[in-house]
């Protein structure tokens, strides 16, 4: 749900406890609880990937959400992805990530869809975000965009493992976390 009136981070940081929301260029989108499928994924997608960055000895991070993500300097666009991956520590500070992730996950919902697949996937491409997945429990799919080689998108069906771009042998199988 959009709210009409031109909002800047004050208004994010305004809102009552518990309450969430994203600004994309100064709208402010409220966002709905996430259901148990949501938080599964979120949970076991995280958790494989920060096991491969521990086991290759990397230096990105993984955040869930809630997490800060500023994309830009000019306090309009504040967004909580599922999952972001920030290799570059000086982006990094107490309020969150200052710039793009290097890697983001969104898991779709239905209250989500639209803003998933068509405005944040304009935005992180915009912003410098090198790859972009789209993880879609009810059509049972991952859309991925690996911005840095090609913005044309590559669907995955769950039960095909999905290769990630930017980590040459992380290989994830949706449909397996999913028990």
């Amino acid at each position: 749900m959009a709210l009409s009136q031109t909002c800047t981070i004050d208004d994010i940081y305004a809102l009552p406890e518990g309450q969430r929301a994203e600004l994309i260029d100064g709208q402010l989108y409220m966002m709905a609880p996430p259901k148990t499928i949501h938080q599964r994924l979120v949970s076991k997608l995280g958790q494989k990937i920060a096991n491969y960055i521990d086991r290759k000895d990397g230096d990105c991070e993984v955040f869930p959400a809630p997490f800060a993500v500023f994309l830009s300097a000019d306090e309009k666009t504040y967004v909580e992805p599922d999952i972001s991956v920030i290799c570059d520590k000086s982006r990094l500070d107490d309020r969150g990530c200052n710039g793009a992730p290097d890697f983001i996950i969104e898991i779709v919902s239905p209250a989500s869809r639209r803003m998933d697949y068509d405005r944040k996937n304009g935005l992180y491409m915009d912003a410098g975000v090198r790859e972009y997945w789209i993880v879609d429990p009810e059509k049972e799919r991952t859309t991925v965009y690996r911005y840095a080689e090609d913005a044309a998108p590559i669907l995955i069906p769950f039960d095909q493992p999905v290769t990630s771009g930017i980590y040459e042998d992380l290989c994830i199988t949706i449909a397996d976390l999913m028990l």
